[in-house]
């Protein structure tokens, strides 16, 4: 009986969790629609060409754009393509979303705009000296 009650209290021990997950994060609002879209799931090997020759078959493409690593000069994974107009952006989503493009699934949606630059704080106070001032020292 006794050990009956010390192995339910070393579970409750170890049951009850001091860890508390995170609240589930609610998915970022969908984009306008507009004529330019954001392109996931590219392969390393897709290039700003191979972008605009796959979503030229929906479209006018005004400028395509595979964002690249600096140092590697692979791709990052991902790219935009701006249309002529948002019907053809919204016929480039529904011909290419879901799609293989260089042997990968790749993902279409409308681009949301960049958030603007946050501006850094400026203090309007004089910055504190921490020295001691000339009048302090010997003062007496």
């Amino acid at each position: 009986m006794a050990a009956a009650a010390a192995r339910s209290g070393f579970r409750r021990m170890f049951s009850v969790s001091a860890f508390v997950p995170p609240k589930p994060t609610t998915p970022p609002p969908k984009a306008d629609p507009s004529p330019n879209l954001f392109i996931s799931g590219l392969s390393k090997r897709t290039t700003t060409d191979g972008l605009k020759e796959a979503f030229a078959k929906f479209g006018e493409v005004i400028h395509a754009r595979v964002v690249t690593d600096r140092v590697t000069g692979f791709s990052k994974g991902f790219g935009f393509v701006r249309y002529a107009t948002v019907e053809d952006a919204a016929k480039g989503i529904e011909g290419m979303d879901g799609k293989f493009l260089d042997g990968w699934v790749i993902f279409a949606e409308y681009a949301r705009p960049r958030p603007p630059p946050q501006q850094p704080e400026t203090n309007s106070q004089p910055q504190q000296s921490w020295g001691p001032t000339s009048s302090s020292w010997g003062a007496q």
